[in-house]
């Protein structure tokens, strides 16, 4: 029986419902786009503290799905987890200068306890070499302590920066970091590889980003380090680079800093060989930025908390709810059992329209509408939210069908994502040319002589064009081009030693 404010209740809750929605458009104004993408998909909340956040259910289970796949393959590489504190001694932190100099603007600082001042400040980790490495000397003594390697999960600070951005840069964030030490510089060449191709997978295989493996500049490299690689991913809407994770060769120098020395089968010592390596809930924001749409997110199947919303549906009030109910639960439970991440949405107060509205936005990667029709047919309607398709499909195909549908999601996600980069690669070779092509927001691909000081010259000749900053080496691809004989520097004239991506970066 329905009393008689039920037609004025309706009427605001259809009031209510037509909020719903984003109000930026992706193309027209990205960094509002993002932001609101992230808050109404419910992966963050804005916290107190500037530049810091709290991390949602849906995000932390895209991280844990990351976690899992990672720590799978630590485990067959042998590679230990441990847990390193948070704080590190001034003294500690400034032991190795040339490293910690790179961090220095953003390290936090502990100096009371209470109202009395402590007697050395202590530092929040900006990362954990100086942390780690003074425990190595006592772990490593002789070849028979090699290889050590050790990963850990964990927060880190960084706290001098302007325009935080959700996920992409933030004062405290999550990652992974591993440190490793070896007998030659062989074997740390082999892991750097190793490891950098595990960050490809995590982007490609998981992701849906498309990366491109190289290696940075000298100008670049990790403070401290022999060399850097990395992942770079690409966002199209901004025309900006984004180092997706590195992985880093640190050669002896941190070795020689901190004593860690081994003897080998022979009796004599030697510095080992180290590496780092690491990848960060950056990697979120990097996929959010790279798939999301104007309905809001929109999530690899493969990562996705959700992968399938079930909705009932009715087209009138004579409608048997009772038995389109039933059928989304037996829905729900079929794909469950078959391993398949789903949910039913049989809430009242919300009509269908909007729950299509709300789980677009979330990025819930199928919707599943049950309405009487397709009870009477033993059918359900499939609607993907990468292409807005639509299927009707038989209950006895279904486990099978959405198997299907997920991984042609998950692939539609890659091969799109890809063709967009792809179409912002511009390979140049006169600065006019390098101008042109920074100025429409493209990856560049240039000869370059590799040297730091030409570098330094186009970071400061591009600062002042445009509004968005200045230009940087982004990597030098593993995969080079062909390099022509004769070919010249394409901001220096000197002859060029390889290709490099260049570009606006975050």
């Amino acid at each position: 029986m329905s009393s008689g404010n039920d037609g004025s209740e309706k009427k605001k809750n259809k009031k209510k419902e037509t909020k719903l929605g984003m109000t930026y458009k992706k193309d027209a104004s990205f960094g509002d786009w993002y932001s609101e993408a992230v808050v109404h998909g419910e992966m963050i909340e804005y916290y107190g503290v500037s530049g810091c956040y709290i991390l949602m259910p849906s995000a932390m289970r895209v991280w844990n799905v990351l976690k899992d796949f990672f720590d799978s393959d630590m485990k067959k590489l042998k590679v230990n987890p441990y847990y390193f504190p948070l704080f590190v001694t001034e003294s500690a932190l400034q032991k190795e200068k040339d490293h910690i100099e790179g961090f220095a603007p953003e390290v936090a600082w502990v100096t009371k306890s209470g109202q009395s001042d402590l007697e050395s400040p202590i530092a929040i980790r900006p990362t954990s070499e100086t942390i780690m490495y003074p425990y190595f000397s006592k772990w490593i003594r002789s070849y028979r302590d090699l290889p050590f390697r050790c990963y850990q999960w964990c927060n880190v600070v960084r706290w001098e920066f302007s325009d935080p951005t959700p996920f992409i840069r933030s004062r405290e964030f999550l990652w992974q970091e591993g440190h490793s030490a070896f007998a030659t510089k062989e074997e740390a060449d082999e892991e750097v590889l190793q490891v950098l191709e595990l960050y490809r997978r995590i982007y490609e295989e998981f992701l849906a980003v498309p990366v491109i493996k190289g290696r940075k500049s000298e100008m670049e490299k990790f403070a401290g380090g022999l060399y850097t690689t990395s992942v770079e991913a690409f966002i199209p809407n901004t025309g900006r680079g984004i180092q997706a994770a590195t992985s880093h060769c640190l050669g002896q120098k941190f070795a020689d800093m901190f004593g860690i020395k081994f003897e080998d089968d022979k009796g004599s010592r030697s510095n080992v060989w180290q590496n780092s390596w690491g990848y960060s809930t950056r990697s979120i924001g990097v996929m959010v930025m790279t798939h999301g749409d104007d309905k809001g997110l929109v999530l690899p199947p493969r990562v996705a908390p959700l992968q399938v919303i079930v909705i009932p549906v009715s087209y009138s009030k004579d409608a048997d709810m009772a038995s389109i109910k039933g059928a989304c639960e037996s829905t729900v439970c079929t794909l469950s059992q078959s391993g398949i991440r789903a949910e039913l949405d049989d809430r009242t107060n919300h009509s269908p329209g909007w729950k299509y509205s709300h789980w677009e936005m979330k990025g819930v990667p199928l919707r599943i509408e049950i309405g009487p029709k397709d009870v009477a047919n033993k059918q359900v309607r499939i609607v993907r939210r990468d292409n807005g398709a639509k299927v009707d499909v038989p209950l006895t195909n279904l486990v099978d069908e959405v198997t299907v549908l997920l991984d042609g999601i998950q692939e539609n996600l890659f091969r799109t994502a890809t063709e967009r980069r792809e179409a912002c690669i511009q390979v140049i070779h006169t600065w006019d040319e390098f101008i042109a092509a920074l100025n429409n927001k493209r990856l560049i691909l240039a000869p370059w002589c590799d040297e730091e000081k030409v570098e330094k010259d186009v970071k400061v000749r591009t600062r002042g064009e445009g509004e968005l900053g200045a230009a940087k080496t982004l990597c030098t691809p593993f995969d080079q081009p062909e390099f022509p004989q004769g070919t010249m520097c394409f901001a220096s004239g000197k002859p060029a030693k390889t290709w490099s991506f260049w570009g606006r970066s975050y």
